[in-house]
């Protein structure tokens, strides 16, 4: 009867522990209603359903069309190994949450005592449970909740991040792609020049420093052309890495042109405000607040009992009886009073406070840089394409009848072409810097924060000279 005592004791502390069950995935209905609602698409976690097979077809349709810039974040969204790797995270909280509803195991130990005389044995057998554990279970557990919550937001950025990094990257494919017709279209020009200067200087009619002087601009042009086409190439090719392609799925064909530039930039009222409600930077660091008020409250009670156990112990004497009772295990706090736990938690709480102000108030200044940056790249875009664009026309216009009438060259005819080309290079990274801006700015009120950096410069800086333009803006 003594021994069933002893098992009900150690039985009775196990079914403390209730059930606790794990659901694989759990989680990511909410992050893909969040990631829906911010950007309009919807990423996919591969589970082996028939859902996977559904979003390999879309893939599928997606690189058999014409790529747009959402098709390629698409594609990121459904095919990227990288982003289902960080859907794991989910999984791992959770195993979080379900270990914190769990009782840590009894410990059982038993003892054989040998009666020096030899008149017998002595049995002692014990069965202990830290009780601190099961009393500041609900604590760890609603901790554990809080710590999914932040994961799932986690998650939901780092998807964000995953198809701004995709979005970005498209469009400097397409720019990189411009360019590289550009310098296609110089090199044209300046083969002609050559050709024509051969044919004058074989007939006497052109000095060699005048022939040399359009072969250097001639050599230079492949030079630029080969770089502009390099770039293009591993604009391509991270593109691929961003939307997780290889082998077949790497033959897709892209819109051949950045979109046009729209006629006016959204005003600043009100971008502020929405991206405080939407900052997921925000969000997380309130969780961390909340995970750090937990942790402290369960820091503050128990600090000092932590090891304590409380269990039930059996003895058998020599004469073969037995003495059943419980048992108490509670540390002495000489030494460790437990002072430091609670200190180190109430000053994490206090940080995750000032964190969270500190990180609003980036959050306003990001939106107001990102809104600046793209307001200056459409005003820069907007004027190469009203003023320089057309005036690089008329000169070519003039210089085409001047030439008529034989009052000009046809080397000055082929150098305005050249330079309205390289206008038009310039304007082409003009539009892409409005475009990154335009998605730094997106993605910041989408609830993600981009660093402060030289927002729009893409290609602008290395398309200012014939020799750099060709570098695709990578």
């Amino acid at each position: 009867m003594t021994r069933c005592m002893l098992i009900s004791a150690a039985l009775g502390l196990v079914l403390l522990a209730g059930c606790a069950s794990f659901e694989p995935g759990k989680g990511f209905d909410q992050v893909g209603a969040s990631v829906f609602e911010r950007s309009g698409l919807r990423p996919h976690w591969n589970n082996g359903t028939q859902e996977d097979a559904q979003a390999a077809a879309a893939v599928g349709a997606l690189l058999g069309s014409e790529l747009s810039a959402d098709g390629a974040v698409q594609v990121a969204l459904l095919n990227n190994r990288g982003l289902q790797a960080v859907y794991e995270e989910l999984n791992l909280a959770q195993a979080d949450v379900v270990q914190a509803g769990l009782l840590r195991n009894p410990v059982f130990s038993g003892e054989l005592r040998f009666a020096s005389g030899g008149g017998g044995q002595v049995v002692v057998l014990d069965v202990a449970q830290d009780f601190v554990s099961l009393l500041a279970m609900p604590l760890h557990q609603r901790r554990a909740e809080a710590e999914f919550e932040a994961a799932k937001l986690r998650v939901t950025a780092a998807v964000l991040d995953a198809a701004f990094e995709v979005r970005t990257a498209f469009y400097g494919y397409q720019a990189a792609e411009q360019a590289r017709e550009m310098r296609a279209t110089v090199l044209e020009a300046t083969d002609a020049a050559f050709e024509l200067a051969k044919r004058l200087r074989a007939a006497g009619n052109f000095r060699e420093l005048d022939l040399l002087n359009e072969r250097a601009i001639f050599e230079q042009a492949k030079v630029d052309l080969a770089a502009a086409e390099s770039s293009a190439a591993q604009a391509r090719e991270h593109l691929n890495a961003l939307m997780g392609l290889w082998g077949e799925q790497t033959v897709w064909r892209a819109a051949g042109r950045l979109p046009a530039l729209p006629d006016d930039v959204a005003p600043l009222k009100g971008l502020e405000g929405r991206a405080i409600d939407a900052s997921l930077d925000l969000a997380l660091l309130q969780r961390e607040v909340e995970i750090a008020a937990r942790s402290a409250a369960i820091a503050r009670p128990w600090s000092r009992l932590e090891g304590a156990e409380v269990g039930a112990a059996a003895e058998k004497d020599v004469d073969g009886s037995w003495t059943v009772g419980p048992s108490l295990s509670v540390p002495i706090p000489l030494f460790d009073q437990g002072q430091a736990a609670p200190s180190e938690a109430d000053a994490r709480y206090r940080q995750a406070v000032e964190r969270t102000f500190a990180r609003a108030v980036e959050v306003r200044a990001r939106v107001r840089a990102a809104h600046a940056g793209m307001a200056a790249a459409h005003a820069r875009a907007r004027y190469y394409q009203q003023v320089i664009l057309p005036l690089r026309q008329r000169l070519v216009d003039e210089t085409q009848l001047q030439y008529n009438a034989m009052q000009v060259s046809p080397f000055q005819l082929l150098q305005a072409r050249r330079d309205q080309v390289e206008a038009g290079a310039a304007y082409v990274a003009s539009l892409h810097g409005y475009w990154r801006a335009s998605a730094e700015l997106d993605h910041v009120l989408a609830g993600r924060l981009t660093p402060f950096a030289a927002t729009g410069q893409s290609l602008e800086s290395t398309t200012s000279t014939a020799g750099g333009a060709g570098s695709g803006g990578h």
